[in-house]
């Protein structure tokens, strides 16, 4: 009887022991599933995001061009605007000339009426 019992026993273990190795299997098996869609997942985000760099480095670029061209422009309106403002103060000096040489006229004129 303790032979039958033992056999029993050990049957039992053995039973118990290879339902607990199935159950850790598929334990352990959805996990790497799980960890094999999140892998996936991570993925694809990474891709979207190298995608969204890509995209807004050239926007930058873009935007830089257009900085140093804006710049450019920006310096060769100055520079017309110093030329103009030149321009312009000999303008007034050579009117101021032509206001006092007509006033000149102007007393000479009186004078000899």
């Amino acid at each position: 009887m303790t032979n039958v019992a033992i056999e029993w026993f050990l049957v039992t273990v053995f039973i118990l022991f290879v339902l607990y190795m199935i159950i850790k299997t598929f334990f352990y098996k959805s996990i790497a599933e799980k960890e094999e869609r999140n892998s996936a997942s991570m993925k694809l985000t990474l891709q979207e995001a190298e995608i969204l760099i890509q995209k807004h480095q050239l926007q930058l670029q873009r935007a830089l061009g257009n900085i140093d061209i804006l710049t450019q422009e920006m310096n060769s309106l100055k520079n017309e605007v110093k030329t103009l403002k030149q321009r312009n103060s000999q303008y007034r000096i050579e009117t101021d000339k032509y206001r006092s040489r007509i006033k000149d006229l102007e007393q000479k004129i009186e004078a000899l009426l």
